[in-house]
């Protein structure tokens, strides 16, 4: 009690001691409250600025989420919360509904979704493709990038089927623009598919068994052996494999060994049959340029969005594969790889297809060179896998030193 009674005559005297400080009548311009203020606004302070850079760096990752995109804010603001719905889906919806179909609503509903560019000309392919996943109740968007949608009202499934045009545009053009994150929220996953697959040997529901099962976020059917086309190892039918996440091969330009951490020998899927998780393809969306129409090099880096580690979480299931027939049709008529050249569309005295090749493979330079760019501007960004390269190398050079001596 003393104790205290000293202490706070002290203050009311106005001398006291702070490690051995002496502080008297000239402390009278900052009290004892007057400290404590400042420390409450200074955590006050640090709190407000810590809320601040999440909600910009929230605003930057998902831009159609935040209020402030575009000057959104003060118009959202005027609607109620609760009125607010940030999500949609491509399901299609009665006019009007009766006392029965009340009851029917959402019973048996699609949970994955099948969005393929089509054209006429492979309308029979077409057609098996999309029988096959209507039987595990899939919704499928076609994307009609030869302006010819009257042609398919034959088909007794059209009419179920979501149908948008444009014409010569490409998967990645359709997908950008009608795939939005929100608007396919509702879906578990997406593929995103060619139209020149062959599913003969390929069957959606035992598909998505062993992708749910083994965790695979990025995935893809294997191709058969004998398909047109195959740019690399890693997604050839392992005969011997359910699945398989990673390829060994020391012939090639590139070596896939256990040491390889990324595509292709590991962590890589191919741009022709991807299927996405729901938050895999949240991220890939936000991946494909708005103005990179082609996709070229999108591929080498899907493994970033595989929402953990990319070895494990990436993968080719070859229990379920399809044949690539590698048929080109955007910018002319079917053509297969490796016929003629005098067979390739001309208009005009212009080599079509070697336009667009052309065109892919300078989007391709500009997609690295963005990419390179985007790193060196983004202070904060970590690379998740440049940790486990570092020490893969260290344990490299560390045998190589070894080896050395025994010498």
């Amino acid at each position: 009690m003393k104790a205290s009674k000293s202490w706070w005559s002290l203050l009311k005297k106005g001398h006291f001691s702070f490690e051995g400080v002496v502080c008297g009548a000239k402390m009278k311009q900052l009290p004892f409250m007057g400290v404590v203020c400042t420390v409450m606004l200074f955590i006050v302070y640090r709190t407000t600025n810590y809320q601040y850079k999440q909600t910009e760096m929230e605003s930057k990752l998902h831009p159609f989420y935040t209020l402030k995109d575009r000057g959104m804010a003060s118009s959202l603001n005027i609607l109620p919360r609760g009125m607010i719905e940030p999500r949609s889906d491509l399901e299609l919806k009665p006019l009007w509904t009766t006392g029965s179909s009340k009851s029917e609503v959402n019973v048996g509903s699609s949970h994955n979704l099948l969005a393929m560019p089509v054209g006429i000309k492979q309308k029979k392919n077409v057609d098996t493709i999309v029988q096959k996943f209507l039987s595990e109740n899939f919704t499928v968007i076609l994307f009609h990038y030869d302006g010819n949608v009257n042609g398919w009202w034959d088909l007794e499934w059209s009419k179920e089927a979501i149908h948008i045009v444009a014409h010569n545009q490409t998967k990645w053009w359709f997908a950008k623009r009608f795939l939005h994150p929100a608007v396919v929220s509702v879906y578990d996953y997406i593929f995103l598919w060619d139209e020149d697959l062959g599913v003969e040997n390929f069957h959606p529901g035992r598909y998505l068994e062993i992708v749910r099962s083994e965790g695979l976020e990025i995935s893809q059917p294997a191709l058969d052996p004998n398909s047109t086309g195959i740019h690399h190892r890693i997604t050839i039918r392992n005969r011997m494999h359910k699945f398989h996440r990673r390829v060994y091969d020391v012939r090639g330009s590139v070596k896939c060994s256990d040491d390889s951490e990324g595509p292709p020998c590991t962590g890589f899927v191919e741009g022709m049959a991807p299927v996405f998780s729901k938050s895999a393809w949240d991220c890939a969306w936000h991946l494909i340029q708005n103005d990179l129409v082609h996709g070229w090099g999108m591929d080498m880096k899907l493994g970033y969005c595989a929402q953990g580690d990319r070895t494990k979480k990436v993968g080719v299931v070859d229990s379920e594969y399809i044949v690539h027939q590698s048929i080109q049709t955007l910018g002319g008529a079917s053509a297969k790889k490796g016929s003629s050249p005098q067979k390739y569309v001309k208009k005009h005295g212009v080599d079509v297809r070697l336009e667009i090749r052309r065109q892919s493979t300078t989007e391709l330079q500009i997609f690295k060179e963005r990419w390179e760019r985007a790193i060196k501007e983004d202070k904060n960004w970590v690379d998740p896998f440049s940790a486990s390269r570092r020490r893969k190398q260290r344990r490299s050079r560390s045998h190589s030193r070894r080896h050395k001596l025994k010498v």
